[in-house]
C-alpha cells in the first residue's frame, strides 16, 4: 500500500476548517518571525533596546527627546563602547528599528493567537483538550518573549560582552522552533489525512531523526550566536585539518563545545553529515512502504540544506545566504514533524 492509497477520512467540520486556516496564518507569522530574528542577529541589531516593557515598549521613540534618550542607553552597553563606538543617532536608529520591528510582530502574534482562541470558543469549536492545547501554545509564545529579554539582557548586564550568551540565543531559538513544530502537528491533526500503521522500524526513524533535526538546529543556533561562521570558511576541512586544532581551547575548557568557535562549527558539520546519510538511508530502506515518498521528500529537503550550508560556509555567512539557510533549516524541521505524524500509528500486531 502506498501514500495514494489512503482513503480519505471523513469531511471535516467547519470549525476545524476555520481553526487550520488560523494555524496556518500563526504558522506562517512564526515562520516570518524566525527570520526576523535572524536578520536582527545578523545585523547586530539585538541589543539596541535596552529595556523590556511589554506594554510601553510597543510604542517607539516619537520625539527628538524620546530617540535621544534611547540612545543615551544604549551607549553605555559594551557593545557601543568596543564595536559602535562613534555611531551616530542615524545609524543607532537603522538597528533600532530591527529590533523594534522583531519584538513589535511578536506581540501581533500574540494578538492573533489569543483574538482566534477567543473566537473559536464563542463559536463552541473548541473541545476542551484542543482548548488546554490552544492555551499551551499561547503560554509558550509568553514564555519566548520572557526568554527573549533573558537572551539580550546577558549583553546589556555584562561590562565586556558585546553579544548576548549563545546558549540563551540557542533557547530563544529552540522554542520557537517547538512553537512552529506544534502548530504544524496540530494542524495536522485538525486534518482529514488517514495514517497507514507503520512499523516500529519506521516510527523509530522518523522519531529519531526529528530528535536530530532539532539537535542539529541547536547547533547552528550556537554557531550563529559565536559568529562562528564566518570562520574555518574552507570544505571539507577547517582550515586544512579533518579535525580542528583548537577544538578545545585551553582558557575555555569543556566549555568550548558551546562557546569555541571550532568546537561549534565543527560539531555542526558532523551532526550535518551524519543526518544527510541518515535521510538518504532510510529513503531507500523504506521506499516500498507507505511512506517511501515522504522519506524521500524528507531527504530532498535535508540535500538542500546540507549543499546549501555548504555554500553559506565558503562564502563566509553573509546576510543573504545565512537567512536562507535559517529558512530552509525550518523546513526541514517541519518536513521531520509531518514525517513523525505521519508514522505516529503503529501496526496492530
Amino acid at each position: 500500500m502506498n501514500e495514494t492509497s489512503i482513503p480519505p477520512a471523513a469531511a471535516l467540520p467547519a470549525g476545524a476548517l476555520w481553526i487550520r486556516r488560523w494555524l496556518i496564518l500563526v504558522g506562517l507569522m512564526v515562520y516570518a518571525m524566525i527570520l526576523i530574528g535572524g536578520a536582527t542577529r545578523l545585523t547586530d541589531s539585538g541589543l539596541s533596546i535596552t529595556e523590556w516593557d511589554p506594554i510601553k515598549g510597543s510604542i517607539p521613540p516619537l520625539s527628538a527627546d524620546a530617540w535621544n534618550d534611547a540612545f543615551t542607553k544604549y551607549q553605555a552597553t559594551a557593545e557601543y563602547r568596543y564595536v559602535n563606538h562613534g555611531m551616530s543617532l542615524a545609524e543607532f536608529q537603522q538597528i533600532y528599528w530591527w529590533e523594534w520591528g522583531h519584538r513589535f510582530f511578536g506581540r501581533m502574534i500574540g494578538l492573533v493567537a489569543v483574538f482566534g482562541i477567543a473566537v473559536f470558543s464563542i463559536r463552541k469549536w473548541l473541545t476542551r483538550p484542543l482548548l488546554w492545547r490552544l492555551l499551551g501554545l499561547v503560554l509558550l509564545g509568553g514564555l519566548q518573549g520572557a526568554i527573549g529579554w533573558w537572551m539580550v539582557s546577558s549583553g546589556i548586564g555584562e561590562t565586556t560582552r558585546v553579544d548576548v550568551a549563545p546558549y540563551r540565543l540557542m533557547t530563544h531559538f529552540i522554542l520557537a522552533l517547538l512553537i512552529i513544530a506544534i502548530v504544524a502537528w496540530l494542524w495536522l491533526d485538525l486534518g482529514n489525512k488517514a495514517r497507514v500503521p507503520a512499523a516500529r522500524a519506521v516510527r523509530v526513524t522518523a522519531k529519531l531523526l526529528l530528535v536530530a533535526v532539532f539537535v542539529q538546529m541547536a547547533a547552528g543556533a550556537l554557531v550563529a550566536g559565536l559568529d562562528a561562521g564566518r570562520t574555518y570558511n574552507d570544505w571539507p576541512l577547517m582550515a586544512g585539518e579533518l579535525v580542528p586544532s583548537h577544538y578545545i581551547e585551553g582558557d575555555l575548557g569543556l566549555r568550548s563545545l558551546f562557546e569555541g568557535r571550532a568546537a561549534t562549527q565543527f560539531n555542526h558539520r558532523l551532526i550535518a553529515y551524519a543526518i544527510w546519510a541518515a535521510s538518504l538511508v532510510a529513503a531507500w530502506a523504506f521506499r516500498k512502504t507507505a511512506y517511501g515518498r515522504s522519506f524521500m521528500v524528507f531527504a530532498g529537503v535535508v540535500s538542500l540544506q546540507a549543499v546549501w550550508g555548504i555554500m553559506t560556509l565558503l562564502h563566509a555567512a553573509p546576510m543573504n545566504l545565512a537567512l536562507l539557510h535559517q529558512a530552509i533549516g525550518v523546513v526541514v524541521t517541519l518536513a521531520a514533524v509531518r514525517l513523525a505524524w505521519l508514522t505516529a500509528r503503529p501496526e496492530v500486531s
